[in-house]
């Protein structure tokens, strides 16, 4: 003879199986949504895209493609004279690193268009940024 096992559910674990679910699904809603306004405030804080530049590589960068117009560095010796060193550009009043990205990455008639990423506009732009004195 064979024995069947009759499965008797009470109301109440069923509620309280469904509450804890629901529990399960809200805490990992809320971690997504404290995720993303942490990355939010961190953007806001930084007030740009340039928060990961790198100046090191900006410098890099700017010996390569910017020296031959541009003073980029102390060391350099000569550059054409009609156009400003880097150090003058950082010590403008109304520089910021963002607005020198932004402008890197806008084709203009004085400057030969290079074909730099925003990533490299930013480096760059950060490089100049640090030699402000």
């Amino acid at each position: 003879m064979r024995h069947e096992s009759i499965a008797i559910t009470c109301p109440l674990q069923a509620v309280a199986d469904q509450r804890y679910k629901r529990s399960i699904e809200l805490e990992s809603c809320s971690m997504q949504i404290c995720h993303a306004a942490i990355l939010a405030v961190a953007f806001e804080l930084t007030g740009s895209a340039v928060i990961a530049a790198d100046a090191n590589h900006g410098a890099e960068l700017a010996k390569r493609w910017c020296a031959t117009c541009h003073v980029v560095s102390d060391d350099q010796k000569q550059a054409v004279a009609d156009v400003p060193p880097f150090a003058a550009v950082a010590r403008n009043p109304d520089f910021s690193p963002e607005k020198l990205a932004f402008f890197l990455l806008d084709p203009h008639p004085k400057m030969p268009n290079f074909p730099l990423n925003r990533a490299e506009a930013a480096d760059i732009a950060a490089y100049v940024a640090s030699l402000r004195k």
